[in-house]
């Protein structure tokens, strides 16, 4: 179980987190937000596993995830991606499998230090749901938007109309996933106070 604490920080008192989702964020968090460093003109290293020997899997597949992280690239945060050819170049690892034993379709894993500043991290795609059907292009898309979402430190909200919604049911990034990720990204990582 988490516990969830109470936080009472400049971000609660301001005008900030209107049209976000960081107050559930920091429920799900113990108060406490993970992100990545600041970057500047140094872009995070993005390797997409290019092919994969799964049935159903298609090679448009690649196409999309990097169409996902394109358009977060778009929302003006202090980090960007650069994809690599060399899985041993790149921060984070983006992969393929046939399915999920349990009801998701992908899976983030990421790694921070003390400071709450993510280090490295893991995608997994699956090429079809838990029950069999294949994802299409454009669920593959949504899928990878939602788990770069995770990559960049957000969590779950309950509105349904945001690509981090715990079931994806929309296809595009929302006003509030924008706002809640620019906001994540001004303010400094770890415990809310």
């Amino acid at each position: 179980t988490r516990y969830i604490g109470d936080w009472s920080s400049d971000v609660c008192s301001s005008d900030l987190e209107q049209g976000t989702y960081i107050a559930e964020i920091l429920q799900q968090r113990d108060s406490s937000l993970a992100r990545w460093p600041d970057r500047g003109e140094r872009p995070l290293t993005v390797w997409v596993q290019p092919t994969a020997v799964i049935d159903d899997w298609m090679p448009g597949y690649v196409d999309r995830v990097r169409e996902a992280f394109d358009e977060w690239q778009g929302v003006g945060l202090p980090l960007g991606f650069v994809f690599v050819d060399d899985s041993a170049d790149a921060e984070v690892h983006v992969n393929w499998i046939d399915h999920f034993s349990e009801p998701i379709s992908g899976r983030t894993k990421w790694a921070r230090d003390d400071e709450w500043l993510i280090t490295d991290a893991n995608i997994i795609l699956a090429v079809h749901h838990h029950q069999g059907e294949v994802l299409d292009e454009e669920a593959m898309r949504a899928m990878a938007l939602h788990e770069i979402g995770h990559l960049l430190g957000l969590d779950h909200t309950q509105d349904a109309t945001s690509i981090m919604a715990p079931k994806v049911r929309v296809r595009d990034l929302s006003a509030a996933d924008r706002a809640t990720v620019r906001l994540l990204y001004s303010l400094p990582p770890g415990p809310v106070r």
